[in-house]
């Protein structure tokens, strides 16, 4: 107890561990949840993508949609490496999930984990064409870019250098969504709003419960470092100001 109280308050004073071996369980476990969220998260993004693929209207958007695929995957694969310093059975992992499965488009999931994977539950609900795909990358990729804000100080070194590697491309993948979403907005505003209506409250449950009981021992760990609802206004505040600058 005394061992890991002292690492606790190591960990909370910004200090940060390199290796498997050095985890307390406590720590071990959220680590790996977070871990997981993330992956199954990108995994989930990467398959609904790939459906849209088909429904961009020219070869410049399609570029964008399989960029985002691909990426989206790799970025999975390279935490999965990270969890799999801790024993998790990557190969297994891959395939126990469909990743491509939606629920019905008017279900409401709020923030409950649903069908037996970790994935934001955003990622649950079905894209219906193009329009519908450059929305929610646009506002999903502001939130993931809010969040990699806290994802690359997690303290646990190997996953946060992992995570700075990752953040600039997930920044390029909001902006291409918004210069995707630029060019709907000239020429069909009100498909856009309809779109935005739809997935700006799911995707806005992904930053989780105001007041969260569980933040203070994430941040005890040095896993979190902003509350969810600092980090849900700050979301807030720049989805209003791109969709703004593009007259939506």
């Amino acid at each position: 107890m005394s061992e890991t109280m002292n690492i606790e308050e190591y960990l909370a004073q910004g200090g940060v561990l390199t290796a498997p071996e050095n985890v307390p369980a406590r720590y071990r476990g959220e680590l790996l949840r977070l871990m997981s969220s993330f992956v199954d998260s990108e995994l989930a993004a990467s398959a609904g993508f790939a459906a849209s693929i088909n429904y961009a209207p020219g070869i410049k958007e399609r570029i964008a949609a399989s960029r985002i695929t691909l990426e989206k995957a790799d970025h999975a694969e390279r935490v999965l490496s990270v969890m799999a310093d801790f024993g998790t059975d990557t190969a297994r992992y891959e395939t126990q999930h469909d990743w491509a499965a939606r629920v019905g488009r008017d279900e409401d999931l709020g923030g409950t984990r649903t069908g037996g994977d970790m994935r934001l539950s955003v990622l649950h609900y079905p894209i219906t064409g193009w329009i519908d795909a450059v929305v929610l990358n646009v506002l999903q990729g502001l939130a993931t870019g809010v969040q990699m804000t806290e994802l690359t100080r997690v303290s646990y070194a190997p996953l946060a250098e992992v995570f700075r590697d990752i953040a600039p491309r997930e920044a390029r993948h909001a902006e291409l969504g918004l210069e995707g979403l630029e060019r709907i907005a000239a020429n069909d505003p009100d498909a856009a709003r309809a779109s935005i209506a739809y997935w700006q409250l799911r995707v806005a449950v992904g930053f989780g419960c105001l007041a969260s009981t569980r933040y203070d021992i994430l941040a005890r760990f040095g896993l979190r470092h902003t509350p969810n609802e600092t980090l849900l206004a700050r979301w807030q505040a720049l989805v209003t100001e791109r969709l703004a600058a593009i007259g939506l």
